[in-house]
């Protein structure tokens, strides 16, 4: 059983290093191998089911996620919660849609940074978007997770790289028709559809709709002073699917 444990392994970091863009199927990986292990996925017995099930998710959360109120006036070790809450997710939905947006748009992204780079970018960028939105609910007790700050600074980045690729968006009001759009059309009109949900957010965290805008707007402005307005490339197209409901 092991030997299989190991050979499955092996095969998969052999895959993974030969791919154009590692960093972005590592941390994919990364974050399903964390959920599967915690208690939200409910896979593991350990934590039990029912009351005790709930019990052992908040606690989780509260320790590996966000907690504005914690992180401005509690142990110094809650500064690092931002980063470890970038691989914290509160449910399959919020896992799935993620990992969808960050094997979209991050290969590409990645490719065009090179790995070092990608990850630094990606790790900063997220972690400045959880401080931002913790920042705008310093009294807030509830618990933030998910990658969503730092996937949408790869949305950012993607824009400015690579305006004209286009991508395949899902409009619920054209029943769900799969249709193409450059990404300088999908994902201004994400970003709108974010700003227009964080203004009705008034009930403090759930929907951390304004990580979303603060990573997108980081994304994009590192890769235009990184790389300037005569760098972008004439991508190839790529498939995508629009919505994303948690951070």
């Amino acid at each position: 059983m092991i030997s299989n444990w190991s050979t499955a392994a092996g095969r998969t970091y052999r895959a993974v290093r030969s791919t154009p863009a590692p960093m972005t199927y590592g941390l994919m990986a990364l974050c399903c191998l964390v959920f599967v292990l915690g208690p939200a996925s409910g896979l593991t017995p350990a934590y039990g089911s029912g009351d005790a099930l709930l019990a052992a998710q908040r606690a989780y959360f509260r320790r590996w996620g966000v907690v504005p109120a914690d992180l401005f006036d509690g142990p110094a070790r809650e500064v690092l919660t931002p980063a470890t809450a970038l691989f914290v997710h509160g449910g399959w939905v919020h896992l799935l849609g993620n990992m969808l947006f960050l094997f979209v748009f991050g290969a590409m992204t990645e490719e065009r940074m090179g790995a070092v780079e990608f990850t630094l970018f990606y790790g900063g960028c997220g972690y400045l978007a959880l401080l931002g939105y913790a920042a705008a609910n310093a009294t807030s007790e509830q618990s933030l997770v998910g990658a969503s700050g730092a996937i949408s600074a790869v949305l950012g980045a993607f824009l400015f790289l690579f305006p004209r690729a286009r991508v395949t968006s899902l409009l619920p009001f054209l029943f769900f028709l799969p249709l193409r759009f450059p990404a300088w059309v999908v994902l201004p009109f994400w970003v709108s559809l974010q700003w227009l949900a964080a203004g009705r957010a008034t009930q403090g965290p759930g929907v951390a709709y304004l990580a979303h805008l603060v990573g997108f707007s980081l994304g994009f402005g590192y890769a235009w002073v990184r790389y300037g307005r005569t760098a972008r490339v004439k991508a190839a197209p790529a498939p995508a699917s629009e919505g994303e409901n948690q951070p």
